[in-house]
């Protein structure tokens, strides 16, 4: 009789003790657990080369081959899989009835504040508590927010997946992984003959304080976690409510009954200063940081209100993404893109201090690299994540509308126009807008060019036809 399963999966998060889940299973006679093997950032393990015979260049190539292998090997083999992990492989093993499905999940907040304290003190990993780090946090509730997002968002697609293929998967909590029989349970239901008679305890828990003693603001966690609405959360094991607007990222007027929900790389900062002229404040007195929750209640306690967004032309957004988030490291900057962009995607990006040799012929060969990598990575061919950053404005626009439609949608090239129509109707008088709201336009112009138009009108053929976007001038 054939086994059920040929291979696994194990569906998990960073800090949700997924390491210790793969130390055990590997102690498991007959099971095999492969790490990361398709984190798009390295492959297995940090500074491992390769796997199973195949480097990160050719598993990025073909991820299905490595795939095969992990299939191949002797015994029952696996690996752990997170929502940034690539997006090609998941609906291979998701909807294969023969790959077995293992789902750990962990308290948010508890594997948010992890990850914060091992991004302070580098230490992602404990293996003697002689050299264990601790140290303080700050809570941000938009941070934390965008991370409950992530995990939802995962959390339904697994759902979902399996329901429509008619599967189930074999859960585990982060708390159940100190049992023993829990253990040789889901070894039973691997299909194994294997057992543990004891827990491999080499990996130590990191941080076993209070949260009180984790978190240096905690009063405002608290409150900032009030405003959540609970209820939404209880759905075992998806987190709940299923959100596809960016909601913490919407910025509302400190007086004015306005709100602006951006496009990343549209002129946001441009849009927040004409937000906070109208009203005679700074930047900082602007309303932010929003849940679904409190946007209602602005919403009610605005009678009247308008909200809009700004296209940005698909060149000068690609240009501006590729400007802020990856040309140059420094805060920000999205490090682990940036470092596979050049390693995987041979993409010529300056390194640290070398802005004043950068010219413009070097930044157009970076940028045209760039633009190589993009058109492959918005249709589904790459390991990096489609960031909002450069995900296709009407995608953007899409998940808007899955929660509120904006009453305006302005183009950036008659940005003034708009805001002045919005102005007169919630009866103010119009604010004049800068008369450059691309800080990145004078490197544009020097580099554009007919073939970077066509690159760009290639990639987004379908913000080109959707908006009616004419050739960037």
């Amino acid at each position: 009789m054939m086994p059920a399963f040929d291979s696994f999966v194990v569906f998990a998060e960073m800090r949700t003790g997924s390491n210790f889940l793969e130390a055990n299973l590997n102690a498991i006679p007959g099971v095999s657990c492969h790490g990361e093997a398709f984190n798009p950032h390295f492959i297995g393990y940090p500074n491992r080369d390769e796997l199973l015979g195949l480097t990160q260049e050719e598993r990025e190539a073909d991820p299905g081959a490595l795939l095969d292998r992990i299939r191949a090997v002797e015994g029952l083999g696996g690996f752990r899989f997170f929502n940034d992990h690539d997006p090609r492989v998941l609906d291979q093993v998701l909807f294969d009835p023969r790959c077995a499905k293992i789902v750990l999940t962990r308290n948010p907040l508890d594997s948010y504040v992890s990850w914060k304290i091992a991004q302070e003190t580098g230490q992602w990993k404990l293996t003697n508590v002689k050299h264990a780090r601790s140290g303080q946090v700050s809570f941000d509730a938009a941070e934390f927010e965008a991370h409950v997002e992530a995990l939802q968002a995962f959390q339904v697609r697994l759902l979902n997946g399996l329901q429509k293929s008619g599967q189930t998967a074999f859960y585990v909590a982060y708390e159940d992984l100190q049992d023993v029989e829990v253990m040789n349970g889901l070894a039973a239901w691997l299909g194994v003959d294997g057992r543990i008679e004891a827990l491999d305890r080499k990996l130590k828990k990191q941080n076993p304080e209070p949260m009180e003693s984790k978190v240096n603001n905690f009063e405002e966690m608290e409150r900032s976690l009030a405003r959540l609405d609970r209820f939404n959360l209880t759905r075992t094991p998806n987190f709940e409510p299923r959100r596809g607007a960016m909601v913490p990222s919407y910025v509302a007027a400190a007086r004015s009954p306005l709100l602006y929900m951006p496009v990343l790389g549209g002129p946001t900062a441009a849009a927040r200063g004409w937000l906070a002229g109208l009203d005679g404040v700074g930047e900082d007195e602007l309303i932010e940081g929003f849940t679904q929750k409190t946007l209602r209640q602005w919403k009610r306690g605005a009678p009247g209100h308008r909200s809009f967004t700004v296209l940005r032309h698909p060149v000068a957004r690609a240009h501006a993404a590729f400007c802020e988030k990856l040309l140059f490291p420094g805060p920000g900057t999205f490090m682990e893109i940036r470092k596979t962009l050049k390693q995987v995607f041979k993409v010529p990006l300056p390194g640290q201090g070398s802005a004043e040799s950068h010219d413009a012929e070097a930044h157009r060969v970076a940028f045209k690299g760039f633009l190589a990598f993009l058109k492959a990575n918005l249709r589904g061919q790459t390991s990096v994540r489609v960031d909002p950053w450069w995900a296709s404005q009407a995608e953007v626009l899409k998940g808007m509308s899955n929660f509120a439609v904006p009453d305006m949608v302005l183009r950036e090239e008659q940005i003034g126009t708009g805001l002045e129509q919005l102005t007169r109707q919630i009866g103010r008088e119009p604010l004049a807008v800068p008369a450059e709201t691309d800080p990145h336009r004078p490197r544009l112009v020097e580099i554009y060019d007919e073939e970077i138009e066509a690159a760009l009108r290639d990639i987004y053929q379908r913000d080109y036809v959707t908006f009616g976007f004419g050739t960037w001038a």
